[in-house]
């Protein structure tokens, strides 16, 4: 076979891979927007099924004769691209020939049947109840883990499946120095003027919500006819194709900033999957470097662009239009300071941009705790309200609002939670070489056009999308490995002026 024949196959078996995949995330994207209860059971069968086929397609032996025939042509590949391409089609390839099909079909049964029960303990406060599925949630994230790699940490495999090249250990350095920095910029908060907040405790229509958060979604980009906005227990984003990049928001009349700062979030997802190169388009490489990198887009949109004074400059008068008697009275500054209040509360989705860092951080600890088997499962509610104590100093009134608040765990997302975090400090890291090269970005933001900023996440982050490793991506658009430092800098400068310390 010739250089060309190789690589064609390749990427016609790749597409097939991909295609499959946007087929179960369209199940799992019905599952959380428009199936219906009863059908939990039908649609756990039916992810198995494709995660099945899925796994098959990964699995083929073709996929090996055709490693063999590249590597007896004894040729390097012709550019980055295709360099990437094939590390990412071996890597896929090596790690999914060690996980039997039957544990990937299993796994995913029961990721299926675990949300639900994790929906229905959560809404009764339940943990007993969601326990057992949880437990086995953790017993075959396990068996994955050692069926990879027997010989290694089996939550640094995990934390390597979301974002690849991290080790536990070196997330844990530099999420100490985050959590040393953070508790001092907390301890001079605290001493500072805190802002007037009860105009925002008023009842803001959903229906305004909304038509204010596509609004914003657009002028960022968002492309509604290559995605939708729909609504879920816990929003999120997700790619059904190169032209189907669907995101999820909800909506509480007393919480105008969490549907609103949602809608930005998951926009700052979806312009990332809808700005991968089209050279791209349907290969393994049409995704995010690593999910820390992509949740950099979505921090970066929801806090450094729609929690800047420039930003409301521009659009507090357009929500005030929508708002007229609830946000009258109300000056453009107080707003804004209302906005960026910083107080630790119990959920992490509503949490401000400085006490963020630590609910990641407790989470980051337990996960690991739990997939080493040092922390049980019927002991995570305690250990999980004396780190939110510690970390943040409030106690927690129930499971609910406690353990259960989120669903990564019901359905396996073990070695995610990091990521988040991770995308605060890309972010800070990333504005800044932004701002080295496009000037002030508050400028920009007051000028009302949101497109330079895009235009230049296009360019150096969004259309390579898998080209690079996310520490090779960082080191190439900043200049520097990633670290704390920008985003400490970016908090104290930014709650100095708000907080008048």
């Amino acid at each position: 076979m010739t250089h060309k024949e190789i690589i064609d196959e390749m990427k016609s078996l790749d597409a097939d891979i991909i295609r499959l995949g946007h087929i179960s995330a369209l199940l799992e994207w019905d599952q959380e927007t428009m199936m219906p209860s009863k059908a939990v059971e039908e649609r756990a069968e039916q992810s198995a099924l494709m995660v099945g086929l899925h796994h098959q397609h990964i699995v083929n032996p073709r996929w090996k004769e055709l490693f063999s025939s590249w590597e007896a042509l004894g040729e390097n590949p012709s550019d980055e691209t295709e360099e990437a391409f094939l590390r990412e089609v071996k890597s896929r390839w090596e790690k999914k020939t060690r996980v039997p099909k039957e544990l990937a079909k299993k796994m995913a049964a029961a990721a299926s049947r675990s949300q639900a029960a994790w929906a229905e303990a959560r809404m009764k406060n339940d943990f007993e109840a969601f326990a057992p599925s949880l437990e086995a949630m953790v017993q075959l994230q396990r068996q994955y883990a050692l069926a990879i790699a027997p010989d290694a940490d089996p939550y640094d495999t995990l934390l390597g499946e979301y974002e690849p090249g991290a080790k536990s250990d070196d997330v844990q350095k530099v999420f100490d120095e985050l959590a040393q920095g953070l508790r001092g910029l907390m301890s001079k908060i605290q001493q500072g003027t805190a802002p007037n907040t009860d105009f925002l405790k008023q009842s803001f229509s959903t229906t305004q919500q909304d038509e204010f958060g596509r609004q914003v979604q657009e002028a960022m980009g968002y492309d509604y006819e290559r995605g939708r906005l729909d609504l879920s227990a816990h929003p999120f984003t997700t790619t059904l194709g190169p032209d189907d990049v669907r995101v999820t928001t909800r909506y509480d009349a007393k919480l105008l900033l969490s549907g609103l700062f949602s809608n930005i979030h998951e926009a700052g997802h979806g312009l990332y999957e809808q700005g991968m190169g089209s050279l791209l388009r349907k290969t393994i490489l049409a995704d995010g470097a690593s999910l820390g990198i992509h949740e950099s887009q979505s921090r970066f949109w929801e806090n450094m662009v729609g929690r800047s004074l420039a930003f409301w400059t521009h659009w507090f008068p357009k929500l005030q239009k929508l708002f007229p008697q609830e946000l009258q009275s109300i000056q453009l500054k107080e707003f804004y300071d209302a906005v960026n209040e910083v107080c630790p509360s119990l959920i992490r989705v509503e949490a401000d941009e400085v006490t963020y860092s630590f609910h990641i951080i407790a989470r980051f600890r337990l996960e690991q705790a739990l997939i080493r088997g040092e922390l049980e499962v019927n002991d995570l509610p305690q250990a999980w309200n004396q780190a939110y104590k510690d970390l943040l100093g409030i106690d927690v009134p129930d499971d609910a609002q406690g353990c259960m608040q989120d669903v990564h765990w019901s359905v396996g997302l073990f070695g995610y939670f990091p990521t988040y975090a991770l995308g605060n400090l890309y972010a800070a890291q990333f504005s800044s070489a932004m701002e080295t090269e496009l000037g002030s970005l508050q400028e920009i933001l007051r000028q009302g056009s949101l497109q330079p900023i895009l235009d230049w996440l296009r360019c150096n982050i969004h259309e390579p999308g898998r080209t690079d490793l996310p520490q090779t991506l960082c080191q190439k658009v900043t200049g520097h490995e990633l670290s704390s430092t920008h985003f400490l800098e970016y908090l104290e400068n930014k709650y100095a002026q708000i907080y008048h310390f």
